[in-house]
């Protein structure tokens, strides 16, 4: 009997100890997986690196100047007849002035019926387009706001160098107020422009990432000073392939006044006819390289300067007149290079015009004059 009771005694002990086992574990093992799942501590960061701060700063001053750009197409409802906007696409500017202009490119804004300005600080306005000039990619909008942003420091591109700091701000794929960073990693590129009829000259080669939606947007310099707006890229997929370029500010802060005033640019001519065809096969006959003048308009800077046209002979013969070789020292082989060097002159400027002819080097000063846009 006894031995009996010691037995039962030892089994209810042990069952006891199983059921408290039981009855802890699960509680120790809740208690031992909350304390794991605390959040740990912080580590408290060191200060910005200097560059670090510098491109936080630069940001911060510049955002506020850049904006957002929505497009709009008008369509018709073929059933209905009914005329109404649907979304077109988007891209980027900037102000450039307190009068609430926007420069932006021509590419962003040509063939819309409408199109809106987004503000950093949430703002939306409808935009008026004020001028445009697809020979330079570049178009200026204006909103009519109460106190505009602040618009941006301009710069210089006739002294930028390779390999100095450069810094996109834009809405690459709508992602509104991206920042991208990289070097100056080319300069004078040429392009040919949007409709292939002429040539954009001194693109600033960059690898800041810039992609669709990066159109019309400033690149910077580490000052945070405007040194070129964002126009294109240079990839087989459409995305970015480390290839940006962008149209110099020195273009800009020449076209952009003329937009602004006039509506419009109008380019410096010499007061000549030429034709890139006709070009091609009387200097390819001759051999040499430049541009064959075919008629000089009279009382033109040219026709004062001396420079002579073709003319045809009794038996209709077509005698070759001039050939312009180079403009101010740099040598024009076609038509959309000499309009590219024309171009980097104001009408009233005088410049330096080297013809061929007859087998001799002459050089003239041309005054220029008011052309086509």
């Amino acid at each position: 009997m006894v031995r009996e009771q010691r037995w039962l005694l030892w089994i209810t002990s042990v069952a006891a100890i199983i059921l408290f086992a039981l009855w802890a574990l699960p509680s120790w093992t809740l208690r031992n997986a909350a304390a794991q799942a605390q959040p740990r501590e912080v580590t408290p960061r060191r200060a910005f690196a200097p560059g670090e701060q510098a491109i936080i700063d630069l940001f911060e001053r510049a955002r506020g100047s850049v904006v957002f750009i929505t497009t709009e197409s008008r369509v018709i409802d073929l059933f209905t007849r009914n005329i109404f906007n649907i979304p077109r696409g988007t891209g980027s500017g900037f102000v450039w002035d307190e009068n609430g202009h926007i420069v932006t490119n021509s590419h962003v804004v040509s063939g819309a019926a409408a199109a809106r300005v987004r503000l950093s600080d949430g703002r939306d306005a409808g935009a008026r387009l004020v001028g445009v000039s697809p020979a330079h990619d570049l178009a200026v909008l204006r909103i009519d706001i109460s106190n505009p942003p602040r618009p941006l420091q301009i710069g210089s591109s006739r002294d930028l160098k390779v390999g100095q700091t450069a810094l996109a701000i834009g809405n690459p794929f709508g992602l509104d107020w991206t920042l991208t960073t990289g070097v100056v990693s080319a300069l004078d590129r040429s392009l040919p422009t949007e409709d292939g009829r002429g040539l954009m000259e001194h693109l600033i080669q960059t690898d800041a990432a810039i992609n669709p939606g990066n159109s019309g947007g400033p690149l910077l310099d580490s000052a945070g000073r405007l040194i070129g707006v964002n126009t294109m890229i240079f990839s087989p997929s459409g995305a970015y392939a480390g290839v940006g370029f962008a149209v110099p500010v020195d273009t800009v802060n020449r076209v952009v006044p003329q937009l602004i005033a006039a509506g419009r640019y109008t380019r410096p001519t010499l007061g000549i006819q030429v034709d890139e065809q006709l070009n091609q096969l009387i200097t390819g006959r001759l051999r040499v390289n430049g541009v064959a003048v075919l008629r000089v308009t009279p009382g033109s800077g040219a026709a004062a300067a001396g420079i002579r046209g073709a003319r045809i002979e009794d038996d209709g013969t077509i005698v070759p007149g001039d050939i312009i070789v180079a403009v101010d020292g740099t040598p024009v082989d076609s038509v959309a290079r000499l309009l590219a060097r024309l171009d980097e002159h104001r009408p009233g400027d005088t410049a330096r015009v080297t013809v061929l002819r007859d087998g001799r080097m002459i050089d003239l000063s041309v005054a220029l004059q008011a052309g086509d846009r």
